[in-house]
């Protein structure tokens, strides 16, 4: 199936770059460090500060890094490609294609994310293990919920990211958009500091919005804080939010490509 293709394809392209990856290992390593420390004396003032242990929180920071280039959490992840193509028009030469647009950079993304997992995310991942306790799961069962969980996440951030990269049919530029929707998925995922410990109302509103789905889902299903019907919810959560945005994604794609139509594309 060509989506299949596309996404080996995609995995082979973005595994060239060797030293891109090592430099991007290194850095989120060293960054995972950073906060770290900084979890641990936040939560030696504040021991079960958002419901979790010490280790639960490192293991969420270390989840955080694993995931940062794999589910674009600072924005990103390819997208940008796309957003210049519709800058200077060779989406139309994308749109003669025998393949839907979306289901296209779906299955480039997808293929991107897996060589960033493995590339960019065990390492760091298992850096953190040896020198933090963290609480990690012994079952091969709740890891095979996690890797279903990334998906999901995966999903959602290509979700959002698509539909920013879409904006430019209508705007000149649309760096500015990609920055303040990669500022967003920074606060809003979890990625600076656990949904769990914002505060009343706020806290429960933010882990009801899409990008929840993308890092505090499944860091939360691998410590531990997500099991049973808990769980269940959680992945429910992140595939209604992925049906929704590609669903939305699909509808400004048609309004877009009559758009390019219209001007002669």
């Amino acid at each position: 199936m060509w989506c299949v293709a596309v996404a080996a394809g995609s995995f082979r392209r973005y595994a060239t770059y060797r030293v891109a990856t090592a430099a991007g290992v290194f850095t989120n390593t060293v960054f995972g460090f950073i906060v770290a420390y900084t979890f641990v004396a936040l939560w030696a003032e504040r021991p079960h500060l958002g419901g979790y242990g010490q280790a639960q929180a490192l293991t969420f920071v270390w989840v955080a890094q694993a995931l940062l280039a794999a589910a674009a959490l600072m924005g990103g992840g390819g997208l940008e490609e796309l957003q210049e193509r519709i800058r200077t028009g060779d989406v139309a030469v994308d749109l003669y294609r025998p393949a839907d647009l979306q289901l296209w950079w779906l299955a480039a993304d997808l293929g991107r994310a897996g060589m960033q997992l493995i590339g960019r995310g065990v390492v760091p991942m298992a850096v953190g293990a040896l020198v933090f306790p963290l609480a990690l799961p012994g079952d091969a069962l709740t890891w095979g919920w996690f890797l279903l969980s990334v998906l999901l996440g995966i999903v959602v951030s290509f979700g959002l990211r698509y539909l920013v990269a879409l904006a430019s049919f209508w705007l000149l530029d649309g760096s500015g958009l990609s920055l303040i929707s990669g500022l967003a998925c920074m606060f809003f995922s979890g990625m600076l500091l656990p949904l769990r410990v914002f505060p009343g109302g706020f806290g429960e509103v933010v882990q009801l919005l899409p990008w929840a789905a993308i890092l505090q889902v499944p860091a939360d299903v691998l410590i531990g804080a997500r099991s049973g019907g808990a769980l269940l919810r959680g992945l429910v959560f992140q595939a209604a939010w992925g049906a929704a945005l590609l669903a939305l994604g699909r509808l400004v794609q048609s309004a877009a490509t009559r758009r390019v139509v219209v001007h002669g594309g």
